[in-house]
């Protein structure tokens, strides 16, 4: 049992909505789960979130009477809050970038900013993906106290999700320190909006790890290879239109694409 006095005698940030609180006085527990009858409090109701007048059903006594009996969500609570800052982090680092060496060059999509979506512990490091108006790829931040500031920039690794392998580029910046990340879209002019590019990071984070979408993921090498030659054949018609206006950004990209990395097509 916790030494914890209480929730209103400085400690409100030190239990989680799911504690279970008990009266040190007559040891009444208070569940969230089941609410109390006698003051009508629904089942699901935190401890905190109770009646500032509510007292101990059995004796009387007031909340500051109660300890911590058993919180099982404080170590979600705590991992959630390094998830939290760690993303915060990964944010405003690039946004800094975006501010300071980005906001002029002709490949951004000024529709868009820095977010970081979908970050969650995978085999205990960060993983999720970064939106910019210059790119969207996967990212993986270290374990806490595993120090990846030796990653040498440039270098690459394969990784392996549900879906497939995942080649990430090694890089370090000064924030957020080592990081590893795969290219999903670069550029974004196929993005007409920051939520399209939200939906798609958020459906990258689900097929990532589906291993019905490993058969295709493992063409990726095949589909890259297209895909740089239906580029290069655009640039060049590109070339040949200079004189003409450019042209509008195109539809959402589809689900089907973020399977493979955005390398895929939808024919």
């Amino acid at each position: 049992m916790s030494g914890f006095e209480g929730s209103f005698l400085g400690a409100n940030d030190k239990i989680s909505p799911r504690a279970i609180m008990e009266c040190k006085i007559c040891w009444t527990p208070y569940d969230p789960a089941e609410g109390d009858d006698t003051r009508q409090v629904l089942p699901g109701t935190p401890f905190l979130a109770l009646p500032a007048d509510w007292k101990c059903p059995n004796c009387d006594a007031p909340k500051e009477q109660f300890l911590v009996s058993e919180d099982p969500g404080s170590d979600a609570a705590r991992e959630a809050e390094v998830l939290a800052e760690r993303a915060r982090a990964l944010e405003a680092d690039f946004t800094e970038v975006w501010h300071a060496k980005m906001r002029d060059v002709p490949i951004v999509n000024k529709l868009l900013r820095v977010q970081a979506v979908g970050f969650r512990m995978h085999q205990g490091r960060l993983l999720g993906v970064l939106i910019s108006p210059w790119f969207l790829n996967l990212v993986q931040l270290p374990a806490e106290g595993e120090d990846w500031s030796d990653l040498r920039a440039g270098e690459k690794e394969v990784i392996g999700f549900g879906s497939g392998e995942y080649e990430f580029i090694h890089n370090v910046r000064e924030m957020v320190g080592g990081y590893k990340a795969c290219s999903l879209f670069s550029p974004m002019n196929e993005f007409k909006s920051q939520a399209g590019a939200v939906e798609v990071a958020e459906a990258v984070m689900v097929a990532l790890f589906d291993e019905d979408h490993r058969a295709e993921t493992d063409r990726s090498a095949d589909i890259r290879a297209a895909r740089e030659d239906a580029l290069a054949a655009a640039a060049e018609a590109e070339e040949a239109e200079a004189d003409e206006a450019p042209a509008s950004i195109g539809a959402e990209p589809s689900r089907r694409k973020v399977l493979t990395a955005g390398l895929s097509t939808d024919g």
